[in-house]
């Protein structure tokens, strides 16, 4: 298959699809939950959906060069939806589906965007209410038709419509959608994904046929992925993790992937499905492992005392016999027992029973994160890339996981370290421009054709890229230590009680932080402790909520002072939000990524008081809902002081 797709006439997205529905017509390609019961379609039925689909469209005028927006949760009939547009020449444009609708209005009137497919009518309102200011929208196509039989404008389409008109046209016309796929190249933008945004507006990335399937090989070839592998596509369409992961490699390696049936029930469906193949970012790794915390810390003294006595024994050798590594007889017997009893039931409740290889990416992950769920006996390895670079360009080989590491360049990719640190790229899998800003495509791409990542790191002695934080967040105290952000925050956001963790410092004395604590697993702290509370913001402001936060601070501290470069970032002073930050209200990205810039802006009086030496600051803050209402949160933050430890070289030192 590998050596085939090197072929032109396997070149681009649909022209995969027809050959797996011509080698493999009876193979599960898509499974969706619906209504309890699990859907099946075949790589030779999904074809035909797409072939209906995609002169469906071109029946109501789509046509080569035309970008088609795809907005909605995890649904067969949208990742169709975007070979369907392939396959006339036009270009899929995913955009997030938990978006209000002001926010979806910019990549609208970006993309120029005339015909979008969206899930449901929620999706179909947030369109309606901007058609406004998007004049050029003329057709919105709608797969679930609940709570649409009222609805009569003549632009509105439901899918099942659409399908049927290009049967129709496919019946009048056999060798007209042929024709359109067999003027597909390589070259040609197969995808357009936008930034995150945060640093400014979003960017349209255009990604070809030729850099999306070089990076879907590469991955499949690098971990031996078949067609006999299944993934859970449960992550937003328009994230590039996503697309790498449950589109392009799916097609190019014919492999199954699954929609869960709501986003409420991923857990539950992903232990019925048992994949071996799974991609998340390190918030759900993350919340996972909050989840396990809280039950362990609900269960009886028995049970509670032998997690915590076989986790010692997973800390202390898991990771390295799941690489294979040398381990004492002694060590092995108690990993034996300890799988049979704890971590075998633990991968199961986590649905990761069958995991063959698991990945990481979209954020740094913190090493001891990292280091639980390999502990416990899950293949988890680390991806680094970007939007621009399709998602791939370090990969961590089996048997050579470093846990403060990405790994080595992926095969076909070039990495190299700038004179001020920054990470920068080349290879098939980059972007070929920046949707109409020649300007800022010129700005990323320098005239060796190396893409700017934006990302300060090093290659260690073993030629492992180490990346330290993003280039523009790392600084210096003022004493000259390096401050890198991204890590503290890593560090701090292990701890269960911590959802959410940022960290200030660049050109000051000492390290302070803001932090956002978990609302299940502290509230579930507190219920067993008979703390009553009323809201995030009431539990966020009990005293015994501040020990709790302080403690892990000073145990982040403690890891701190071991690590040579980052030893003087250890936390001094910090204060738990009074609100959770919010996607909503502009502070993190629809990908959870903080926008530092904005929240020390917009939070400007509370890192003055950090640093000023008082012990509370009164903040009043403005919030945005769900259903478009703003409202006004208050509360008078205590800060605290947290103990730093001597740094380890000093001690030695001493």
């Amino acid at each position: 298959m590998s050596d085939n797709v090197r072929l032109p006439s396997l070149s681009t997205f649909p022209r995969l699809l027809l050959h797996h529905a011509q080698v493999r017509p009876n193979h599960p390609a898509t499974r969706e939950k619906d209504m309890g019961i699990w859907q099946t379609w075949t790589w030779s039925e999904v074809a035909e959906e797409v072939r209906a689909m995609a002169s469906g469209l071109a029946e109501l005028g789509f046509k080569r060069g035309d970008n088609l927006a795809i907005i909605g949760d995890n649904r067969p009939r949208l990742y169709w939806a975007m070979c369907a547009a392939q396959c006339l020449g036009g270009v899929p444009v995913p955009l997030y589906q938990d978006a209000v609708a002001t926010e979806m209005v910019f990549v609208l009137q970006d993309a120029g965007i005339k015909f979008a497919i969206v899930e449901d009518q929620e999706q179909v309102d947030k369109l309606l209410e901007n058609r406004a200011e998007c004049p050029g929208l003329q057709h919105i196509l709608y797969d679930d038709p609940r709570g649409m039989r009222h609805y009569n404008q003549p632009f509105l389409h439901g899918l099942d419509e659409v399908q049927e008109m290009g049967r129709i046209h496919n019946r009048n016309h056999p060798e007209f959608l042929d024709g359109e796929i067999a003027l597909g190249k390589a070259e040609d933008v197969a995808v357009m994904l936008y930034t995150s945004g945060t640093t400014g507006k979003p960017k349209g990335v255009c990604q070809t046929h030729a850099s999306f399937i070089a990076a879907a090989q590469s991955g499949c070839e690098f971990d031996k992925l078949v067609p006999e592998d299944n993934i859970l596509s449960y992550l937003p369409m328009a994230w590039v993790g996503d697309h790498l992961f449950s589109f392009a490699q799916a097609t190019y390696a014919g492999f199954t992937i699954n929609c869960p049936e709501s986003g409420d029930t991923v857990m539950t469906d992903m232990r019925e499905i048992g994949p071996s193949y799974y991609f998340a970012p390190p918030r759900v790794f993350e919340n996972l492992l909050t989840q396990v915390m809280i039950r362990m810390e609900d269960a009886g003294a028995v049970k509670r005392n032998l997690f915590h006595y076989f986790m010692g024994v997973a800390r202390r050798c898991g990771a390295e016999i799941l690489d294979g590594k040398a381990v004492g007889s002694g060590d092995r017997l108690l990993y034996a027992l300890g799988n049979l009893l704890v971590y075998g039931p633990l991968r199961n409740v986590l649905g990761m029973s069958r995991i063959r290889v698991a990945y990481t990416a979209g954020a740094a992950i913190g090493p001891d994160l990292f280091r639980f769920y390999r502990s416990i006996g899950v293949n988890l390895k680390q991806l680094y890339g970007a939007t621009e670079t399709c998602a791939a360009v370090c990969l961590q080989p089996d048997g050579q996981i470093k846990f403060d590491t990405v790994g080595p360049p992926a095969p076909g990719v070039e990495v190299k370290i700038a004179d001020n640190g920054e990470v920068m790229v080349r290879g098939q899998v980059m972007l070929k421009e920046y949707y109409k800003r020649p300007e800022d495509t010129a700005e990323a791409i320098d005239a060796q054709g190396y893409f700017h990542t934006g990302d300060a790191g090093f290659f260690d002695e073993d030629g492992h890229l180490k990346i330290i934080d993003r280039a523009k967040d790392v600084g210096k105290l003022a004493n000259g230590a390096m401050f890198a952000p991204n890590y503290i925050e890593n560090k701090l956001k292990f701890f269960s009680h911590i959802k959410e963790a940022v960290a200030f410092g660049d050109g000051r004395e000492e390290v302070c932080a803001f932090i956002n604590i978990d609302m299940g697993a502290v509230g579930n702290w507190a219920e067993r402790r008979n703390i009553a509370y009323s809201g995030y913001t009431d539990l966020a402001l009990k005293p015994e909520v501040y020990d709790l936060i302080r403690d892990c601070v000073e145990k982040a501290n403690a890891e701190l002072a071991h690590d040579a470069m980052l030893s003087a970032s250890q936390v001094h002073r910090f204060l738990i939000l009074h609100k959770e930050l919010d996607p909503d209200d502009d502070e993190l990205t629809r990908t959870r990524k903080v926008r530092r810039g904005f929240i020390a802006q917009k939070y400007a009086v509370l890192i003055e008081a950090l640093y000023s030496g008082k012990t509370s600051q009164f903040i009043e803050t403005e919030v945005k809902f769900e259903d478009g209402r703003r409202g006004r949160v208050s509360a008078d933050l205590r800060i605290m002081e947290a103990k730093t430890c001597l740094p380890q070289a000093a001690k030695q030192a001493a």
